[in-house]
This record gives structure tokens, sequence and C-alpha cells, in this order.
């Protein structure tokens, strides 16, 4: 069977909602998930009704031999399910009824599926409708495409939900646009929830020996927990990656890993979910449970009728940490791809790509790939000799298990028949690692030693888009101490220009650029000139924004966007071949 999209009307029990305010009061200091509340302009709905009413919603159906996955653009475009034709499993938490509770920051939010949250947590727009359409590639593959624009600051996102034939996982490319002036901020986090019960645990990579709160605020040795974290005593030594172990509302996060996965396995079925994306992109590994109590089933009755408990798999691009925000420059795009896949019987997961899941424990190695693999090789090296070496077939429906003797200092690789490695594990030993020490708190201004650090919390705060603290204190008293420092008046002035104080903002860059130009004319970066040409332009002042942009050209970081701006320029003086060959030049530039 190829791979096969299609949309879908489904009927959903559904909790509604009230009516969105459309215009909710400004809110100053309100945090939300470690960063700021602010809602404006979205619109908020503060009511749940207690009767469900059976709804009508759009699905998106992508479908193959082996997985059914069903997006729903009209809640956030978040996959409602996704479902292993193989075995019968719901390998992410299958939620048959919308409840939504005001959890969110806009107020509604629900569980289960894949959320896939930005440019903050949870999704601002994630009981919301995104804009979409599907494509049946020329590989035989099938895309669901979805995307928003985020109101609240401007940034874009595109999502492709892909299937491909013969493949037993969800490919995910992300692509995340910032088509303004300025700099902005973003996390990208997304949230497969998985069904939990006595028999499930979380599935991290074998180097994950410490976790960490939101903001690094508390730290725990991991999997096994001896101390106090969120309140619990685990000083005896207890397994939190174990579901039945967690009594109360816990998050954690990996500390550090050089793996590409984290999963989740249910011991009664035989099953898990495994998520795959490049480390170096993708550092984020989190765990997020209401916990077993009765607080958390408290919170199962708030959000499902009958499905039970789930627990969050949380998977970060761009960071490692909540709130962890990262930069999108002026015209930026930054993209991304991760992987989800049901996996089955290898149960501790060793290594994994996404082709190929390996365990390996107490000398059984188990194997299961994601796609059929004829006359596959696996070999293992072990103390620097060949030891074994067995041609088989492997598929998502035919999982391999051996029993080894003696297996130490091993290396396993698993080839695909033509002699491409599809995934490797080499005997991971455990070290004595330390535990790295929480974050420690933000000093006041006066207290900071140095103009760089003043700088670097102030642009900490923005970056972070911080609830309660304000960086504008430490912008100052860095500028109090040296009234010319480039980073600082540069920071101060843009910081100025989002807020709309546009003619204020001008001294400070100019004071930037002075400092900048003291011995050169051709200063090191164009920021400075790129943001004063800014000032100038919103204000009307063309000719001086023109200026100010071309000089801004001369630095590669600022050319893209100032090249831009000058055509902007010369299209409003109906100077179209001119800015016609601005944009040529900036092309040939760019090559």
């Amino acid at each position: 069977m190829k791979a096969t999209i299609r949309e879908e009307k489904i009927i959903i029990p559904t909790y509604k909602v009230g009516k969105a305010e459309k215009a909710p009061l400004f809110i100053e200091k309100r945090a939300y998930q470690g960063s700021t509340g602010k809602v404006y302009p979205l619109p908020v709905t503060e009511k749940i009704y207690d009767e469900k009413t059976d709804e009508k919603y759009t699905a998106l159906i992508l479908e193959n031999d082996y997985i059914y996955v069903s997006v729903l653009p009209e809640l956030g475009g978040r996959i409602q399910r996704a479902y292993d034709k193989t075995n019968g499993y719901d390998f992410v938490y299958c939620n048959e009824v919308i409840k939504p509770a005001l959890v969110g920051l806009a107020g509604p939010w629900i569980s289960g599926g894949i959320e896939f949250n930005w440019p903050q947590h949870h999704r601002p727009t994630t009981f919301s409708p995104v804009n979409y359409s599907i494509k049946e590639n020329k590989d035989g593959s099938v895309t669901a495409f979805l995307g928003e624009t985020d109101r609240m600051y401007g940034t874009k996102c595109t999502m492709a939900v892909t299937v491909y034939p013969n493949k037993a996982y969800i490919e995910i490319k992300g692509q995340l646009f910032n088509p303004s002036d300025y700099a902005q901020t973003f996390l990208w986090w997304a949230n497969p929830a998985v069904a939990v019960n006595d028999d499930t645990f979380s599935v991290f990579p074998p180097d994950v020996n410490a976790v960490f709160d939101h903001g690094k605020r508390d730290v725990s040795t991991f999997p096994i927990a001896t101390g106090t974290y969120y309140k619990a005593d685990y000083s005896a030594g207890v397994d939190i990656s174990r579901y039945k172990n967690i009594k109360v509302p816990t998050s954690y996060m990996a500390a550090h890993s050089d793996f590409d996965f984290i999963g989740n396995y249910d011991e009664g079925k035989g099953a898990g979910l495994i998520h795959i994306a490049d480390h170096h992109i993708s550092p984020g590994k989190k765990q997020w449970t209401w916990g077993c109590g009765d607080f958390g089933k408290m919170w199962d009755k708030n959000l499902t009728d009958e499905n039970g408990p789930y627990i969050e798999l949380m998977t970060g691009v761009f960071a490692d940490n909540q709130p962890d925000f990262t930069w999108l420059k002026p015209y930026e795009e930054k993209t991304f791809t991760q992987y989800f896949m049901p996996y089955k019987t290898v149960g501790r997961v060793s290594n994994a790509t996404k082709d190929i899941v390996i365990g390996v424990l107490d000398n059984l190695i188990k194997i299961y790939a994601s796609s059929p693999f004829e006359n596959a090789k696996i070999k293992i090296i072990s103390n620097e000799k060949e030891i074994y070496n067995k041609t088989v077939s492997l598929s998502p429906e035919k999982c391999f298990s051996d029993k080894i003797e003696n297996l130490k200092n091993f290396h396993i690789f698993v080839f695909d028949k033509c002699g491409k490695l599809l995934c490797d594990y080499k005997e991971y030993k455990a070290e004595n690692k330390p535990v790295p020490e929480s974050a420690k708190g933000i000093l006041k201004p006066e207290q900071v030693k140095t103009n760089e650090e003043l700088y670097l919390i102030a642009q900490h705060l923005e970056q972070y888009r911080h609830a309660t603290y304000s960086p504008k204190p430490y912008y100052l008293e860095g500028l109090k101490r040296d009234g010319g420092d480039i980073r600082i008046n540069n920071a101060y002035g843009l910081y100025l220009l989002k807020k709309g104080e546009i003619r204020e903002s001008i001294s400070y860059f100019k004071n930037a650029i002075e400092r900048q130009t003291m011995l050169t004319p051709n200063p090191y970066s164009g920021e400075c000139y790129y943001n004063l040409a800014t000032a100038y332009k919103l204000l009307g002042e063309n000719d001086k924004a023109y200026d100010a942009y071309y000089k801004a050209t001369w630095s590669s970081e600022t050319k893209g966007a100032s090249f831009y701006n000058l055509a902007v320029i010369c299209s409003q003086k109906k100077e179209y071949q001119k800015a016609i060959e601005l944009c040529e030049k900036n092309y040939r530039l760019s090559r």
C-alpha cells in the first residue's frame, strides 16, 4: 500500500467553550510557563461548559501499511491520533473526547496527541484553527502542510507532516521565519502525550545522569533520584523514569545527552514511542506528569472521560530547557526535522535512528526496524575482534533478538544489504559524572560587576520574555558606568524602538556608532547602522534611512535585510528599476 492522504469529517464528543473576548485587557507581570503571560492581541476564553456534544472536525488522514495518522488543523494543527496498524497500538495518547481546561495562554488547552508548541509555551493558538493544505509527492509520500502567523510577534511557522510508503514513522519538517525588521525570539517544543500505567517508563538515553527542573531551578540524579525533588522525598533511591513512582506533578529535562532519541515504553503491551532528531539541533528531552497521586487523578478527570492518565514527552528544538528561547534575526529562517515512530519488543533503548532501534540488556540484543530491510547485516565487535556476523530480515512487524554470551567491550553495527550503516551502538560505560548545579538567581543591577554581565543579563531577560524582571534597569546601569558602550547603546536603543519610542531610540544608536567609528569608518558589525536606519524608516525619514541601510549592507549579517529595505524605499519612490537592481545585487552577493 502506498502512502495516502485525504480530508475526512470526523465526529468527536466535545465540551464547548464560551465566547472569546477579542480585546482582553493588557496584562503586566503575568507569568506563564516561566515567561510573559501577555496575550494581546489574541482573544481569550474564560468559560468551559460542563456538557458535551458531538462536534464535526476536519481531519487530515495520512496512512500507509504500518501507521495511521490523524491531524486536526482546527485545533492548532496537532496530531490527534498516531496508530500502529501492525499491533493495534496507539503510540501517542489518543484522547477520544475534546475536554479543554483553562490552562492555556489564551484559555482552553487539551491533552492528547502531539502538540506543536511555538513561539511560546504552550502554543498560544493550541485551541485555534491553522491554515493547511495537502499534497501527494512524486516519491510516493504524502504531506499535510500546516502554518500560521503569530499575532503577538509576527513570526511565521510552517510545518510539514509527512508519511512515506513502507516506513513506520512520521516526519515533521519545521520552517520558522521572522518577516519583521527586528530580531524576535521563539521556542519550539513538540509535545507527544503517551498513555501510562504501572508498566510504563520513560526511555532516556544511557548517558543522562541528571535532570533539571524548569529554568534549571532544581536538579536531580537520574534515573534513580536520591534527594528531594518537587518536594517529594526520594532519599531511599527511586526510579523516576517510571510513572508509578511519581506521586506529584513533576517535570524533568535531560541535563545533557549526546544521543538523538527519547521515548516511552509499555512493558505490558511490549510497545512504545520513540522520537528521533539530531541532538545538535534538538537537545531538549523532557518528561512531564501530573503524577499518579490524587492530584494527578483529578486532572485525569478534568481532561478526559475514559482515556486515563498520560505523560508528556516533550522534545525541544534549539532548546534544552523551558523556557529556553532562541533568536530569529530580521528576515531569518530556521529549519529542522523530527521523527516520531512506534517501536516494539526492544524496551530500554541503547541507541536509535529513524531506521533502527537497538536495545542491549544482559547479553540479549533486540533490534526493531521502522521499514523492511531484507538481507540486513548485524555485526558485533568485542574486544577489537569480530564475534558476530549475521544476515537477517528486519521489518516493523518482525523484530530481531539474540542472546550472546560474554558480551563485553562491544560495538554493534546494523547495515542494510548495500552496506549502508543504519544504526550502531558502542557499549556505554557510565561515568561518575558530577551532577550539574542548579541555576543561580539574577543579581540586582548595582551588584553586577561588569558592563558585559549587565548587557548579558538584560539580553537574557529580553530573550526569555521574562514576566517579572525588566531589562531596562540593567541597560541604564551600564550606560551610567559607560555612556558610550556599543553593545548596551545598541541593545537599549532597540529595546526602545520595539516599544514604539522611536525618536528616543535614535540617540542611542548614534552613541554606539560614534564609539564604533572612533578609529575607523568601517566597523566590524553593521547592526547599529541597520537599527538606526529602521528607526528613520519608521519616522518617514527615508533619505536618512537609505544612507544608514546602505552602510549596513557592508556587513554580511545585515546585508540581506538592508538591501531589501533599500528596495522597499526605492519602490515607495516609484524608482522600480533601481529597486530591481538592488534585489539583483543582493542575490549576486548572497550566492
